[in-house]
């Protein structure tokens, strides 16, 4: 979660535009529990509907010309293709969409998620003690949403062949496969019980094992779970999974030099490492 945007303007007329999605969409903003994207992109805040079911109203803006696209439609298409994934992908019950000024807004209603997730932070900063039922639920949810057919694309071939090389430093590994994935399994997009994989803006296909590697490069500051996250994913340290993990630690290393996720720096190098050696 970031803090409300610098810019007191984007504060109030985000916050104007989320009141005004809420009249539309007839459910009633509860106080508290504000939610702010990056540079105040988004702003979501919990929610109750006419007939008092719980929800969570989203509202999500950019410049009109740039309001389409995989991560404008990304929920919208994810509600078409996965429905609520037997209750492990939070249902969305409705969109409201509005123009003003130059700006596209999108309102997005869903079910609320009651339970938190499992971390604040993308990159897990503890040890996690999870079930083997937890783990054998996020693998069975992950293998249906590869099961998915679709035309959307989270990872292009023409980024992979440009960041492999500069970031890793190999040739970029044929993909056998190439599946749909969520595209953003970190541990804050996950809860514990029930198991809810949450933000499905970005999702499409990838290398295969693309959310497997996804997840385990955010772990691997606790070395144990990270170990139980190649048990879990065999597709990890494979032949078919090294395109998958090539990318995401392109990816990865590629945000260390714009100064994110610096924490990650020293184990995302010594991965680079082994994926050379590989």
């Amino acid at each position: 979660m970031y803090s409300p945007p610098p810019a007191p303007d984007t504060e109030r007329r985000m916050r104007a535009h989320h009141a005004r999605a809420a009249k539309s969409l007839d459910v009633q903003v509860e106080p508290g529990g504000e939610f702010w994207g990056w540079a105040g992109r988004t702003l979501g805040a919990p929610a109750c509907t006419a007939d008092g079911t719980p929800a969570w109203l989203r509202l999500v803006s950019a410049p009109a010309e740039k309001a389409s696209g995989k991560l404008w439609d990304g929920a919208l298409a994810a509600q078409h293709a996965f429905g609520d994934l037997d209750g492990h992908r939070p249902a969305l019950l409705a969109v409201h969409d509005a123009v003003e000024d130059g700006t596209a807004y999108r309102a997005e209603l869903s079910v609320r998620v009651e339970e938190p997730v499992l971390s604040d932070d993308p990159i897990l900063q503890h040890d996690l003690q999870a079930s083997g039922s937890w783990w054998a639920d996020l693998a069975g949810v992950l293998e249906k949403v590869a099961a998915v057919g679709t035309d959307r694309v989270a990872v292009r071939q023409q980024y992979t062949g440009r960041a492999i090389p500069e970031f890793v430093g190999i040739l970029v590994p044929a993909a056998p496969c190439w599946t749909t994935a969520h595209g953003d399994v970190h541990w804050a997009n996950l809860t514990a019980f029930p198991l809810r994989l949450l933000d499905w803006e970005g999702w499409g296909i990838a290398p295969e094992g693309f959310d497997a590697a996804m997840l385990y490069a955010y772990t691997l500051l606790q070395p144990d779970t990270a170990a139980r996250v190649r048990t879990v994913f065999p597709v990890l340290g494979s032949r078919a999974g090294l395109a998958a993990e090539a990318t995401v630690c392109a990816q990865l290393l590629q945000t260390v030099s714009r100064g994110d996720n610096l924490a990650l720096e020293g184990p995302l190098r010594e991965w680079s490492e082994e994926l050379r050696r590989r």
